[in-house]
């Protein structure tokens, strides 16, 4: 059984589509709404929902948004006139049921397995969020750091061989993108 670009949810907003590069995998179930760019090689997995209604969105090169994640943005408010976009750089690990929410995840990072980012959080390149931790507003992950709990506090810095293992997923995740999106069209794998 395959399944067709019926089964998934893109709609405009505001006067504003989603713009999904030829390459990007988006996976049956998801809903893709408003102002959201997803960029090549990227993938959206399994009933996400990415909506963009009160700002942008941005999701990078090769980045990967695990199956049931949300992601939205906030709009501009007199204390923020600007509001909270989301941007999501290249080569980024979301993992499943993570909520990103008006913040930026810079180049590399990774959220784990049900973490929340809560409004003008930052992930500098190669931080990490731990499964299930709950970063709150404002807050900065830097560069190679990781961070766990709720509310997360830093614990050490990562090593190369957990950067190392975080791309390795990034290009395992891009590949099952492939595989996936073959698959739903009924192309026999190669």
């Amino acid at each position: 059984m395959t399944a067709t670009r019926t089964d998934i949810t893109l709609a405009a907003i505001n006067g504003k589509a989603p713009r999904i590069h030829s390459s990007a995998f988006i996976a049956p179930g998801c809903r893709i709404v408003g102002d959201v760019e997803i960029g090549p090689d990227a993938s959206v997995w399994y009933n996400c929902v990415i909506r963009a209604d009160v700002h942008r969105i941005i999701i990078g090169a090769r980045t990967n948004i695990q199956d049931g994640t949300v992601v939205h943005c906030d709009s501009p408010k007199p204390s923020r006139p600007d509001g909270y976009p989301t941007i999501i750089g290249d080569d980024v690990l979301i993992g499943h049921m993570a909520m990103v929410h008006g913040c930026t995840l810079e180049d590399r990072s990774f959220v784990g397995l049900g973490a929340i980012i809560m409004d003008g959080c930052r992930v500098e390149s190669d931080g990490m969020l731990a499964a299930g931790a709950m970063l709150t507003a404002g807050k900065v992950i830097g560069a190679r750091q990781l961070w766990v709990g709720r509310p997360a506090k830093y614990l050490r810095d990562l090593d190369d061989d957990a950067i190392a293992a975080n791309q390795a997923g990034v290009r395992g995740y891009v590949e099952n993108g492939r595989i996936h999106g073959a698959a739903l069209r009924g192309e026999a794998e190669a």
